[in-house]
């Protein structure tokens, strides 16, 4: 994939990740975060950071699309990134909207 892209291109190699290759490899969306947002639980309880776990799926999605807007600011140009990024605020979209 060139590093030239529209919107329309973007959107759509997001859609293609989100429910093609994402999902066959990560499984559901929503059990997927679901599950990562326990390990993070678990993770920030043992640091001492929280002392009772409130990360959701929702929460995971949000921070994972901020993950890509944080490093579109660093380094190469690299349209992944908005790929990505467009993947998890979709993903975060059916969350909110299903729960």
């Amino acid at each position: 994939m060139g590093t030239e892209m529209n919107k329309a291109e973007i959107t759509k190699a997001a859609y293609d990740l989100v429910s093609g290759d994402r999902a066959n490899t990560h499984g559901e969306a929503y059990l997927n975060h679901h599950k990562i947002a326990c390990v993070w639980n678990g993770i920030l309880m043992a640091a001492g950071t929280l002392t009772s776990p409130s990360l959701t799926a929702h929460d995971v999605a949000n921070m994972m699309e901020g993950l890509k807007i944080a490093r579109r600011y660093l380094g190469a140009f690299n349209i992944d990134d908005y790929i990505d990024g467009a993947g998890y605020a979709a993903v975060a979209g059916e969350i909110a909207s299903e729960r």
